[in-house]
């Protein structure tokens, strides 16, 4: 197997960040190299900037894969700082194709990992600025990535991991550490602001069945945080999966108490961001799945929630015979499509948990015990693999994890 390029030998360190203030400023660049010429028919060769004017040249470079697009940065000079450019970034085409990019790692304390092009069907060794440890909550949207630690849940982070340019958010200090977090964050195209939504839940004191609900909102627009939804929920607890589609905010919650009339004991809560108001009175409005499953995996693809889910095997919780993919449709799940046996006894030995995200059309999904990635186009139904990440497992305990996202340079958080 060939060798997997290092993203570092191609990315010429794009764009740098500082800690401090937060601004991106491209770094400098070696001098363009100086070619020798070694034999006549060296000598015919043309420069291509000789030929081609700047306008026609950033048209080729927009409508070439990202990371094509990158590596071209390196050539010389002139392309990096073309590359670089406002008026290149400004001017990229819409219909530039583009496919989210997968980016994988494993619970070392190497934040270091994979990252896969399903373009140009290669891997790159990668890693998302600033991210401490690989165990950090991770969530995308467009060209954003969002990350939080799992100790403190204080480091807040918005990236653009192509660019590397990043921002450091002040949190909402005020709440007290919960049991169980999740993120959303929702890029608006027109205006390229975001809303960033954390959704916590923490038990009751007392009450083993109720769990406190507090949703916590950013808007990088207005550049505050407001917290319009803080409830005591009774016997339904937040998880840690949630997604902004259409506006509205969706998370999963899971029954802490055993209501013999709900079956199965997980389901999707929905909050109207607009709005800015919750009726505790959830049982009404929980979105049960479809059937009993685990692990349920929310994205926005196209603006439909779409949810990927293990099927659990009847009277054995926590064992999944095969994974699903539904999209909501009102208030009810319409299942899209099934995982193939072929490729669900292809990941190995598979447990009740793994990773899941998706984008546009693509849904990656991944076990945790193993590299393996599979592949589900929206469009066609189609279940494929990856190409074989060359990351291997180096001890029988060791996970994997990973995140999609789409690779933009035009975002900056």
């Amino acid at each position: 197997m060939e060798l997997e390029p290092s993203w570092k030998d191609h990315d010429c360190r794009y764009l740098s960040v500082s800690k401090e203030d937060n601004t991106s400023e491209p770094d400098v660049v070696d001098p363009l190299l100086e070619i020798t010429p070694v034999n006549d028919e060296e000598k015919d060769v043309v420069c291509i900037n000789s030929i081609l004017p700047d306008d026609i040249l950033e048209r080729v470079f927009g409508h070439l894969p990202v990371s094509t697009v990158i590596k071209a940065g390196c050539v010389c000079k002139k392309w990096n700082d073309m590359l670089q450019s406002e008026r290149f970034i400004q001017n990229l085409p819409s219909t530039s194709p583009q496919k989210p990019w997968y980016f994988m790692f494993t619970n070392d304390s190497d934040p270091q990992g994979h990252v896969y092009d399903p373009m140009l069907l290669k891997w790159y060794r990668f890693e998302i600025p600033y991210v401490e440890m690989p165990s950090w909550n991770l969530f995308s949207s467009s060209g954003l990535v969002c990350f939080m630690d799992n100790d403190s849940r204080r480091k807040l982070y918005v990236c653009n991991p192509v660019t590397r340019c990043c921002r450091k958010l002040a949190g909402p200090y005020g709440t007290e550490l919960s049991d169980y977090c999740a993120l959303a964050v929702s890029l608006d195209e027109s205006s390229r602001k975001y809303t960033l939504a954390i959704v916590r839940s923490k038990q009751a004191p007392g009450e083993q069945a109720d769990w406190g609900l507090s949703i916590d909102v950013y808007s990088s627009k207005n550049k505050l945080w407001t917290c319009p939804v803080e409830v005591n929920l009774q016997a339904w607890r937040s998880g840690a999966d949630s997604v902004i589609c259409g506006g509205i905010l969706y998370f999963v919650v899971y029954l802490t108490r055993t209501l013999g009339f709900i079956s199965p004991h997980y389901g999707v809560l929905a909050y109207d961001l607009a709005s800015e108001s919750f009726d505790i009175d959830v049982v009404e409005r929980v979105i049960l799945a479809p059937c009993p499953v685990t692990c349920m995996r929310l994205m926005n693809i196209k603006e439909e929630l779409v949810m990927v889910g293990g099927i659990e095997k009847q009277g054995r919780s926590g064992v999944i015979k095969g994974i699903g993919i539904w999209v909501l449709k009102g208030k009810a799940w319409e299942e899209v499509s099934r995982m193939p046996n072929k490729f669900f006894r292809g990941f190995g030995e598979f447990d009740d948990v793994f990773a899941s995200s998706g984008f546009d059309n693509l849904i990656y999904i991944q076990g945790y015990g193993t590299p393996a990635l599979l592949m589900f186009e929206m469009n066609t139904k189609e279940w494929r693999w990856s190409h074989r990440c060359p990351a291997t497992k180096k001890f029988p305990l060791q996970l994997f994890s990973g995140i999609c996202f789409e690779p933009r340079f035009d975002i900056s958080p």
